[in-house]
């Protein structure tokens, strides 16, 4: 509930196009286009690299069950 909380919160609602894929799987963002995205909106480094991995993992989870549930077929490198 912190400033910079909402602006990593903020910047994962823009991370859309930056997801790392393999045929059938999400494995995660690519963190350099992140991390640049980030420091371009001015988002803290610190609350990046503290956040976002674990926002991150959620992610991964939730949307490769929905591959495996046959809801993402159109992801794809």
């Amino acid at each position: 509930m912190t400033y910079e909380g909402w602006q990593v919160w903020d910047l994962v609602g823009r991370l859309g196009g930056q997801l790392r894929v393999l045929p059938g799987a999400v494995i995660g963002w690519d963190m350099s286009a992140v991390l640049a995205l980030g420091d371009a909106l001015g988002v803290s480094p610190l609350a990046a690299a503290e956040l976002l991995p674990v926002i991150e993992a959620v992610m991964v989870a939730k949307l490769n069950d929905q591959i495996s549930a046959g809801g993402g077929e159109r992801l794809s490198p």
